[in-house]
């Protein structure tokens, strides 16, 4: 086994845990790091998939790279935006968890009210 299969099989490890995590909990906070996990595994799938075709004779070609490097800097703003759309979320319901039920916190309609 070589170096960049051990990569392309990490990331398919990282991309399983990470959908294990968004699955299972509840907990938002742990809901972005578990997407956050899955962005690393994609990133490192990615990068071991530019690598082969390196290694297989082509040239090297700094556009995965770029895109790896674009990508992480994508993830850092969109995760940093999550935490403060978290945090504003908790002031609002006073619970960093999500509801069971979607409906089990909405209102009664306007035609039902008394």
């Amino acid at each position: 086994m070589n170096a960049v299969t051990l990569a392309g099989l990490a990331g398919a490890a990282l991309i399983g845990m990470g959908l294990f995590g968004l699955v299972t909990h509840s907990h938002i906070l742990r809901k972005i790091v578990a997407f956050n996990v899955i962005g690393s595994g994609v990133f490192l799938l990615f990068g071991a998939v530019a690598r082969r075709g390196a290694a297989s004779g082509l040239n090297a070609d700094p556009v995965p790279q770029a895109l790896v490097i674009t990508g992480i800097v994508v993830a850092f703003s969109a995760t940093a935006l999550a935490v403060a759309l978290l945090l504003r979320y908790f002031k609002e319901v006073g619970s960093p968890f999500l509801a069971d039920d979607p409906g089990a916190g909405a209102s009664q309609p306007d035609h039902e009210r008394p």
